[in-house]
């Protein structure tokens, strides 16, 4: 009897130790299946039952793979390499069990799946990677479509968290190529703020295709904070941080050893080396400098086209191929028309969809000569609130621009068009500080300033995550005229443009400024800007807007179709003060889009005082505050050309 109680009493404090390490480490036992990408290829397989044989195959070998006695959580596999062929990879955290991660390929199986007969497919979730392709791509690392995915709430100490969340980054960032298998799980606490970070790479790619890869992540993933949690995906890597643990403390990476420059040992190797080789370095200078000597007498070196250090160019595309990809610029893949081209949809033969803009700038001596260097500068911006450009065709008979092509399409149809109402407030919101980001990052981040001049709301795209990508930014670098902050050329829309821009051609960063409230008003009562006719009032958006606002009567200006379940009225009414601050007549007393930003994400009531804004009315007649800056007069005449940026 005593025996027996004995071992019931082992038993149950078994029981109550297991319990307790289930119930107070919620990281266990969890497949990490939050969707974070998805995608199909453009392009069918031919043969569909050899296909699907293929690709059966190759699922099963990869899981046994995942769930065999090795434990492995990276695998490839590839299946009939003479018809129809499948290269397949998937690979889990490191942090994840056997079991979870099994668990894990066999959602993202299931979810791939729904490509059909594509013959390519990609899941990501956070806990595991599925891709499959018809050629083998295991050796990819970053390629176009990497972008940030970003939580929702902000962390509760931004300063310390985001102090910590960089140095976190950085640290990993630079540890993880040079730790054997290509995965590094770190916890670090700085000012009371405490975070966690993955960084993870394939295990198929080279050390720098790694560091390379990271590295753009890295430049994506930094536009989240301060949120409380960011991730990073790409072809070949994976980079995440967040403020709640996502792996257990017992699986973290000592990355101390691999930030350190070295031992004193190998620096002792290191000299003796540099000691041992240095006639021959000399020696090979010697002839590396008089070879390019020579060769430069022969040709003639072509300026660096930025005026700083050399960037990374677009790509250039052949016309035929652009052509095809469009099928000959067809009204069928036409997806908008606009002042500086009409763009169109195209099927690249990777099977990439992309969107080709067909430029209407004349092929003057001036355009032909500034465009690739222009291309050049735009094409190296990158945001996640920005249209990427991924290069040109200037050898054809026309000028045409390369971009990512953004499912959802353009913001005003889904505030104007056939898509009217579906955008609930939290989208909203995210769109109209996505978009500040992005205005902030062109005007103030990136190193030279390029300033829109058309913002609007056909000119902001939507991703597959409903994020906004300011679509045509820098075209208006390639109008004639200076880049001063004097423009001799109006590039804008009636109802978008600043009063000081339209009328004297005054350009400053504060003219997208002005043109970003007008789309913050737009985003917020789902009228347009410029449209009279639309109940409850005869006149346009802004005017009605500052009426409501002396009439503390902000409410009034929501669209119908949001309900008052899903906003906090003292938010609501916040942005919509902010976007009057943006088209306030005076430019000094705009604030700068970072400004913007902050004012949008900080928390408690904040006094704002906007002041009236000039109104241009139906007529093309000044109306309203005749004390700005721009020194307009209350009668002036305005003669603007409308030009649709799309």
């Amino acid at each position: 009897m005593q025996l027996q109680s004995r071992k019931i009493g082992v038993l149950l404090t078994i029981q109550l130790w297991i319990f307790q390490f289930l119930w107070f480490d919620p990281i266990l036992c969890d497949p990490q299946t939050n969707l974070l990408n998805k995608g199909c290829s453009q392009y069918n397989s031919t043969n569909l039952p050899v296909f699907y044989a293929n690709l059966n195959t190759t699922f099963s070998k990869l899981r046994n793979q995942l769930a065999g006695p090795n434990k492995d959580l990276f695998s490839t596999a590839e299946q009939g390499q003479s018809s129809n062929p499948v290269y397949a990879m998937a690979q889990c955290r490191d942090y994840l069990s056997t079991t979870d991660c099994v668990a894990c390929f066999d959602t993202a199986v299931a979810l791939i799946r729904t490509c059909s007969a594509a013959n390519g497919g990609r899941v990501i979730f956070d806990g595991c990677f599925l891709r499959y392709e018809s050629s083998s791509f295991y050796d990819q690392t970053t390629e176009p479509g990497n972008t940030a995915i970003c939580g929702n709430k902000t962390a509760t100490s931004t300063n310390g968290f985001q102090t910590s969340v960089n140095k976190l980054l950085a640290n990993i960032v630079s540890a993880t190529p040079k730790i054997k298998g290509y995965f590094a799980a770190v916890k670090s606490e700085a000012d009371g703020s405490l975070v966690y970070g993955v960084a993870q790479c394939a295990g198929t790619v080279s050390e720098s295709g790694c560091s390379d890869c990271l590295s753009v992540a890295y430049n994506n993933v930094e536009v989240c904070v301060p949120k409380s949690d960011g991730r990073a995906v790409d072809a070949g890597c994976f980079l995440r941080y967040s403020q709640t643990a996502f792996f257990a403390d017992n699986q973290t990476t000592n990355i101390t050893p691999y930030l350190n420059s070295g031992s004193s040992k190998t620096k002792a190797i290191i000299g003796g080396v540099v000691g041992g080789v240095g006639f021959l370095i000399l020696l090979g200078l010697f002839f590396f400098f008089r070879l390019r000597s020579k060769k430069s007498k022969k040709t003639t070196h072509k300026g660096d086209t930025l005026g700083a250090t050399e960037l990374r160019g677009p790509v250039n595309y052949a016309y035929r191929d652009l052509k095809h990809a469009t099928k000959n610029f067809s009204e069928e893949n036409k997806l908008g028309e606009g002042g500086f081209g009409d763009v169109y949809k195209g099927v690249l033969r990777n099977g990439k969809t992309v969107a080709v803009k067909k430029l209407t700038i004349g092929l003057s001596s001036r355009a032909k000569t500034d465009f690739e260097s222009e291309v050049r500068l735009i094409s190296n911006v990158h945001h996640r609130n920005v249209v990427r450009l991924l290069g040109c065709c200037s050898k054809g008979p026309e000028l045409l621009l390369v971009y990512e092509f953004m499912v959802n399409s353009s913001l005003d149809k889904f505030l104007f068009g056939d898509k009217r109402g579906a955008l609930n407030w939290k989208q909203r919101f995210d769109i109209i500080v996505g978009i500040a980001r992005g205005l902030a990052y062109l005007h103030e981040e990136f190193h030279v300033c390029i300033i829109h001049r058309d913002i609007k709301s056909s000119n902001i795209l939507l991703d597959d995550y409903f994020q906004p990508r300011i679509a045509d930014f820098g075209l208006a670098r390639l109008l004639p005229g200076d880049q001063s902050h004097m423009s001799t050329r109006f590039a804008g829309t009636l109802g978008y443009t600043s009063p000081e821009y339209a009328i004297h051609g005054q350009l400053s960063e504060k003219v997208d400024v002005y043109s970003y409230g007008v789309v913050v008003l737009e985003i917020i009562s789902g009228r347009k800007s410029n449209d009279i006719k639309l109940e409850p009032v005869t006149q346009y958006l802004l005017e009605w807007a500052w009426k409501l606002f002396e009439e503390d009567k902000l409410m009034n200006l929501v669209d119908e179709s949001l309900s008052t379940d899903e906003y906090d009225v003292d938010l609501m009414k916040k942005t919509i003060q902010i976007a009057l601050l943006c088209t306030q007549s005076s430019v000094a007393a705009r604030p700068t889009m970072s400004e913007v930003v902050v004012m949008l994400l900080s928390k408690g009531q904040q006094e704002l005082r906007p002041t009236r804004p000039t109104f241009i009315d139906a007529t093309n007649r000044i109306r309203g505050d005749t004390s700005s800056s721009s020194g307009l007069s209350s009668t002036a005449t305005v003669s603007i050309t409308q030009v649709s940026g799309r």
